[in-house]
């Protein structure tokens, strides 16, 4: 009987350094969470900033898109809100989130080179 105790002592797991373990735990967590942070919390919060300001840029005669694809001129900014002319005769008033991109008010659609062509061929 105490020959099948004494086999069974053998099936046991040897003592492991506990303290030794919780520390490389410990900077394993730590080295993820670094990676985590550096690839993709900060970014995120770049954009994040980079969005706010643009918004907060606004003002009336720039050319915007919006998250649903429209494409208009601001002819309105309201505390929360912007109105934005699509065509001659449409407005939309969106809010100031839904804007994806600014294109400023001096900015072109048309490149100068094609503008030479057109001139050019006149």
């Amino acid at each position: 009987m105490n020959s099948l105790f004494s086999g069974l002592s053998l099936f046991q797991a040897a003592p492991a350094n506990s303290t030794g373990s919780m520390i490389s735990t410990v900077v394993m967590f730590g080295a993820v969470f670094a990676i985590f942070y550096f690839l993709i919390i900060r970014p995120q919060n770049k954009k994040q900033k980079e969005a706010q300001k643009m918004i907060a840029a606004i003002k009336k005669g720039d050319k915007v898109v919006t998250i649903g694809g429209i494409h208009g001129t601001v002819n309105s900014v309201k505390e929360k809100t912007v109105v934005v002319k699509v065509d001659d005769s449409s407005r939309l008033e969106f809010s100031k989130s839904a804007i994806a991109s600014v294109e400023a008010r001096g900015e072109e659609s048309e490149t100068p080179a094609v503008e030479d062509k057109k001139e050019a061929s006149k």
